[in-house]
């Protein structure tokens, strides 16, 4: 999940109480705890989230007597620094939360504990085939997909009636098509005062995979089969780069809509410069709050097929942990089913067990737009997954960053762009 600035918190807290090592959600008891049951959890959160894992945290201790968990908080934008200094150092959390995009980075460092010892057969079938497949390394489970988010429309309803647009797709198979998107922009910037656009997109910071969701839906890849060789030199490569890119001469976006700007799209939307913006589930308790505008959501758009970005957090254990045990007995409870009921609801995300997917979610905020997420998260296929998981995604977010902001705004063309990413990538997995 890549957090709004205003979500950041760079206060250190901790929480404790006890915990048994009885088995649960598909885990075995296969090695032993270690002498200590005291665990040490890293994350950085919003503060719904980190009230849901305190919430989580009492639950654990008070279901398995004899165990401590500590919760340590990091800002986000500080979290991986500090997390890479302490493996080197010796000094790692027991457990600590990631992105599905820099799992495999520390899975391929041999830094993550591989569950596998702890899990029965039935342990991943309890959660969505791709979701598991994201916190997988070499066919090895690494971490556990704790929640999930993916982006959506959330539109101006103000800006759409001024422009005479009086419906927006209600369902999945429904969504804007490409062609069908670029009249709505289109027709938006042709009713919108020159200082306003047609919408905004959060592909900037962490958020720049987002970007893969239109070459997904042109049925495209990023990654081969091998999740290291370059794929996007293809007519759906061409096909993404193309369309995004004439966002920015046409004026559909604003110029500081780039991958590198400062500037977050949701900001863009919040002072009504943007009509429409690409926005993740997380987002909807600002809107609430910040919009001075009633709003309502409908999907991204679909071309050969359907696609979404994978959003969401893992949660993982250190390989050097001394309490193995029960650092994979705390990762099971966190994705028990209640557990992560109560995580998803307070913090407006999605679930990732099968058994919660598709259900109605009372969000706290707008909880009559979670379908729309719902639904949405269904269009991401388990090998987009695996992509954004990869082992090398760290260095190639930043070739991807580099390479579309030349394409936005450098004039850089689509040969040299998809070559450029190309390239980047065969460097970046090459290390």
């Amino acid at each position: 999940m890549d957090l709004s600035r205003r979500k950041f918190l760079g206060v250190a807290g901790t929480v404790g109480g006890v915990a048994a090592l009885s088995s649960c959600g598909g885990f075995g008891t296969s090695k032993t705890a270690g002498k200590s049951a005291e665990l040490t959890f890293t994350t950085w959160g919003t503060d719904a989230e980190l009230t849901a894992f305190k919430r989580a945290i009492a639950s654990f201790e008070t279901a398995n007597a004899g165990a401590k968990v500590t919760l340590k908080v990091a800002p986000y934008a500080e979290m991986f620094t500090n997390i890479d200094a302490q493996l080197q150092s010796g000094t790692a959390p027991d457990v600590f939360r990631v992105t599905y995009s820099n799992i495999g980075v520390y899975a391929g460092r041999k830094q993550l504990l591989d569950l596998s010892p702890y899990f029965d057969a039935a342990a991943g079938a309890r959660f969505t085939d791709q979701m598991w497949a994201a916190v997988k390394y070499d066919g090895a489970p690494y971490g556990v997909p704790h929640h999930t988010d993916t982006s959506t429309i959330l539109y101006n309803k103000r800006a759409f009636a001024a422009a005479g647009i009086t419906s927006v797709p209600d369902t999945l198979e429904s969504a804007w098509t490409w062609e069908e998107f670029d009249q709505i922009a289109t027709r938006l910037r042709g009713h919108l005062p020159d200082d306003r656009y047609p919408f905004a997109y959060n592909w900037q910071g962490g958020g720049i995979t987002r970007w893969l969701s239109w070459l997904f839906q042109a049925d495209g890849r990023l990654l081969g089969k091998d999740l290291k060789s370059p794929a996007i030199s293809s007519d759906a490569g061409r096909a993404a780069v193309d369309f995004t890119k004439s966002f920015f001469p046409r004026r559909l976006v604003p110029q500081n809509n780039s991958v590198k700007s400062p500037t977050y799209a949701s900001d863009l939307f919040f002072s009504e410069t943007a009509a429409m913006v690409f926005a993740g589930t997380f987002l909807l308790p600002d809107a609430v709050s910040l919009a001075p505008f009633e709003f309502g959501a409908t999907f991204s758009p679909r071309n050969k097929r359907g696609g979404a970005d994978l959003g969401g957090n893992p949660l993982v254990a250190t390989a050097g942990t001394t309490k193995p045990g029960l650092a994979a007995k705390f990762l099971a409870f966190m994705t028990q089913e209640d557990t992560m009921l109560d995580f998803c609801v307070a913090s407006s995300l999605l679930p990732t067990l099968k058994s919660l997917v598709g259900k109605d979610l009372p969000f706290k905020a707008r909880p009559d737009l979670a379908k729309f997420f719902v639904q949405q998260a269904s269009n991401v296929q388990p090998q987009d997954a695996a992509q954004v998981a990869s082992p090398g995604m760290d260095a190639i977010k930043e070739v991807l960053r580099n390479q579309l902001e030349q394409a936005f705004i450098g004039g850089q063309s689509t040969d040299a762009t998809l070559a450029g990413i190309s390239d980047g990538i065969s460097r970046a997995t090459a290390r």
